[in-house]
């Protein structure tokens, strides 16, 4: 396999990961409140990545150890490295916190299939995001699958919804999705040009740190200790978080943002897997073929692809 069809790969294992949680963190939100349950997500995702990266951390810079001298160190080609990938790893940190947090305020405004549609914009932003900042043409297989992956999106998550109106929970989840997809795309540019361990582990402590600074003012504080809460916390901050995102890191070293998107469409559809092995019932006609245009727009992506080199 080529590395590129190795992160493709990795990026779907993500999705897979993130969908089948879905129901998880969803029954564990009866018994903790949404920021709170994130601050415990991210923090414990940052002390599982430091875990990781520890023996990294703990071995200073060879000019730092030679001359004892801290300044020397951060002036150090390796310094410098390590400074750019926090920067970089603070500001995707923003805009995953952003993400996240404008999703969990925006779901008390409005319904969980608009919600989920309108996360998924987030897929069509990320090539009209790199033709606006990079000046990069989508090409047209890309252009066709995304808006194959878009239909396929609505058919599955607005199926019975009122998707008519506009309130501030749907203002709240738009700007997640510029958030997501602003993300995907700091990611797919950094993590090429920057020290891999810092970048991962900055981004997740930043958006623990943003969470632990919110959660207690933002809205009333909720925590029932339950089975379900301790399993949600550990599953989505070691495996959905921790795990993910460094694979995320990774794999977009070697595949373009609008794959990314494209790849991450199927969430819903893994979501809907997981419901449908739990007895949540059958899918309809309409969603299965959204799954199904979800499916075709990825291929028809895979078929045509384009160079990594192309895009930032």
């Amino acid at each position: 396999m080529s590395p590129r069809s190795r992160a493709d790969l990795a990026l779907a294992g993500n999705t897979l990961i993130w969908g089948s949680t879905f129901v998880v963190v969803k029954q564990a939100l009866d018994d903790v409140s949404p920021l709170l349950f994130l601050a415990m997500r991210f923090s414990l995702a940052t002390a599982g990545l430091y875990v990781l990266f520890r023996p990294r951390a703990q071995a200073p810079p060879a000019p730092v150890a030679r001359a004892g001298s801290v300044l020397r160190g951060l002036l150090s080609r390796s310094g410098v490295r390590d400074s750019l990938a926090a920067r970089a790893g603070f500001f995707a940190g923003l805009l995953l916190f952003a993400g996240y947090a404008t999703q969990t305020v925006g779901l008390r405004f409005t319904t969980p299939p608009k919600s989920a549609f309108l996360t998924a914009l987030s897929i069509p932003v990320v090539p009209l995001l790199l033709a606006a900042v990079y000046r990069i043409r989508p090409r047209p297989a890309e252009i066709a699958g995304v808006l194959l992956a878009t239909l396929g999106m609505g058919l599955i998550t607005l199926e019975g919804a009122t998707a008519a109106r506009i309130n501030r929970g749907d203002l709240l989840t738009i700007l997640c999705a510029l958030a997501f997809a602003g993300h995907i795309l700091a990611v797919g540019h950094y993590s090429k040009g920057v020290e891999y361990q810092t970048f991962v582990l900055g981004q997740i402590s930043t958006a623990a740190l943003l969470s632990l600074a919110v959660f207690w003012w933002a809205e009333p504080v909720l925590i029932r200790w339950t089975p379900g809460v301790l399993v949600a916390v550990a599953a989505t901050g070691l495996i959905a978080t921790a795990l993910a995102f460094a694979v995320q890191a990774w794999a977009q070293r070697h595949t373009t943002p609008t794959r990314t998107a494209l790849i991450f469409s199927l969430e819903p559809v893994f979501a809907w897997l997981t419901s449908f092995l739990l007895g949540a019932g059958a899918l309809s006609p309409a969603a299965a073929l959204g799954a199904g245009l979800i499916l075709a727009g990825i291929l028809l992506v895979e078929l045509k692809p384009a160079p990594v080199a192309a895009h930032p």
